[in-house]
Formats: C-alpha cells, sequence, structure tokens
C-alpha cells in the first residue's frame, strides 16, 4: 500500500513522539544556559549524542562514510549544527524559549525560498507565493511585538539557526545522498564536538564556563544537557530515520508545524514565560504560512506519490 494514502499506527506514535521530543530542546537549552556557558552545553550536547550514535554507526558497518565524504561531513557538522546550535544556546541568554522556538518555525520557509533559486524545487504557484508572505508578516509580528531595541542580536541570531536548518537537508541531498544517514549524522556530530572543544578549552582557562555569577551548577542545568544529548539529539535522530523509513520524507516535514507549539506550552507552564500578542498573532501566522508555502502543488504531489510506493 502506498504510504501516502496511509499511515500505521507505528507511524502515528514516530510522529507524535518526535514532535514532542523536538518541542523540547529550547526548554531545556533555557535551562542549561542559565548556569553553563554556550559552548559547554553545546559542546556537551554534541559529544553526548555521538558516543551514543558511533557505535551503532561501526556495528552497522556505516562508519566508514567519513573518510570518503569528508567534506559534507564537516559542512553539515558546521551549518546544521555548530552554527544553529550555538546561536540558539547564546540567544536563549536573552529570549524566551517560547519565542526561540517560533521563530525557527521559519525554516520550512527559507528552506523552499532557497530549493526554489538553486533549483530543488520548481513547483511554485500562487498558493506557495502567498504562503510566503502570511510566514513573513508572522515573523515579522513575533519580532514587532516581542522585541526591544537591545535584544535585536538575539533575533538574528535565531535567524542564523534558521539559516543552518534549512540549508542541512539541502546539504544532504547535494553531498550526502548517497550515505546512510545514521553514519553521517554520527561523525557529523563527534566533528561539531572536535570544533567547540578549542572554545571549552579557552572557558576552562578562563574561569569562564559558568554563567557569571554562577558558583554551583544546579541540578536542572546538568539533566538539561543531558536531555539535550540523549533525547533532544541521539534518540530523535533515531525516531527520525524510522520515521522517514515508515511514511516517507514528504509527510516527515510535517513535523515541523507541531514544535513551536510544544515549545510555547513547556515555556509558558514551566518556565512560567508570558504569553504574549507576538506570540498569539504570530503562531497562527507562521503556521499557516509555512504549509502553504511548502505545500506542492497536485502535479508534484503525484510524482512524489509515485516515488514513494
Amino acid at each position: 500500500m502506498s504510504r501516502i494514502g496511509f499511515v500505521s499506527k507505528r507511524g502515528w506514535l514516530l510522529f507524535i513522539a518526535l514532535g514532542i521530543i523536538w518541542g523540547t530542546p529550547y526548554l531545556f537549552i533555557r535551562i542549561a544556559v542559565a548556569d553553563l556557558s554556550p559552548a559547554i552545553v553545546v559542546f556537551c550536547r554534541v559529544i553526548i549524542a555521538a558516543l551514543l550514535l558511533l557505535p551503532i554507526a561501526i556495528h552497522r558497518g556505516h562508519a566508514k562514510s567519513l573518510k570518503s565524504h569528508w567534506k559534507g561531513i564537516l559542512a553539515f557538522a558546521v551549518i546544521e549544527m555548530c552554527l544553529p546550535f550555538g546561536a540558539l544556546a547564546i540567544a536563549e541568554k536573552e529570549i524566551s524559549s517560547s519565542l526561540t522556538g517560533l521563530l525557527i518555525a521559519a525554516v520550512p520557509i527559507v528552506n523552499a525560498i532557497i530549493s526554489r533559486q538553486i533549483g530543488l524545487d520548481s513547483s511554485w504557484d500562487a498558493r506557495r507565493i502567498v504562503g510566503l508572505l502570511i510566514g513573513i508578516v508572522g515573523v515579522g509580528a513575533l519580532v514587532g511585538f516581542d522585541i526591544s531595541a537591545n535584544n535585536y542580536w538575539a533575533i538574528a541570531l535565531c535567524f542564523i539557526a534558521v539559516l543552518g536548518y534549512a540549508l542541512g537537508p539541502i546539504i544532504i541531498t547535494k553531498l550526502l545522498s548517497d550515505v546512510d544517514s545514521i553514519g553521517v549524522i554520527s561523525w557529523s556530530l563527534f566533528v561539531a564536538g572536535v570544533i567547540y572543544l578549542p572554545l571549552v578549552i579557552a572557558d576552562i582557562i578562563n574561569d569562564s564556563w559558568r554563567a557569571p555569577g554562577v558558583t554551583e551548577i544546579s541540578t536542572g542545568a546538568v539533566t538539561s544537557v543531558i536531555a539535550l544529548g540523549v533525547l533532544c539529539s541521539a534518540i530523535a535522530f533515531v525516531l527520525l530515520f524510522a520515521l522517514i523509513d515508515e511514511v516517507g520524507p514528504t509527510r516527515t516535514t510535517v513535523i515541523t508545524y507541531i514544535n513551536p507549539a510544544v515549545a510555547i506550552i513547556l515555556g509558558v507552564v514551566l518556565l512560567s514565560e508570558p504569553l504574549t500578542i507576538g506570540i498569539i498573532v504570530g503562531f497562527p501566522l507562521v503556521l499557516i504560512g509555512s504549509v502553504m508555502a511548502t505545500r506542492k502543488n497536485a502535479m508534484a504531489k503525484e510524482v512524489m506519490a509515485s516515488t514513494e510506493r
């Protein structure tokens, strides 16, 4: 049976689980950077995940991808992990996890624009263009209502993360489409850790590995870092591969529309973050715009359906 026409119970369980998991990083980052430097948080996150996934890749015989595809792996590690993870860790010292999660919801829109420009996605119609405009208005509402002049730099960092997350799948398509995903992800996480290691050493030498004024690292910060590595990186990527295998890549991308809602709920309920006008106005606009801007026309859907049968 076509995967386009039917989603199994296992597919729904994977979809829901991953949607919830990838809505939580913003909460954990916010808690972790209250006590630890951004470099420490990112380094621990990627190294924990790498140490968990690399043995799996080696056992399955997929670890050889580093030798033959090191350029693509390096590019993916820097653009999909180093820049976004670091940018978000720094930004969340200034803005709420709810707002961060919503701004990251612009990833599908940016990905659609870039894919269009480089010829990966030429199936654009009026509906997708209108969706793009709606999404931009939604992001504008978030920024306009919720951002003051002294933290625009945090928004700029969020958009660096958005760009990195949007380019990641394109790098895989262009440079890494012929190798197994778990090998690519495992080595990319490890490479990201190596890149961050000098920053961590500098933080330790300068005694800046803790947030200013912090003398004792809280249990919450330690738990959050572990959760980022184990839950939001290692387990999440394993679930992602399983979900793609179960329902195909097209439906898997819809998960992007669940994550912001989870981020908002967790931020408001657990961190007592305000439910602002910007979130109330911008949230539905960003999601509606993302759905419209990333939804292919009927002919493109039929072509995609034929490839996933």
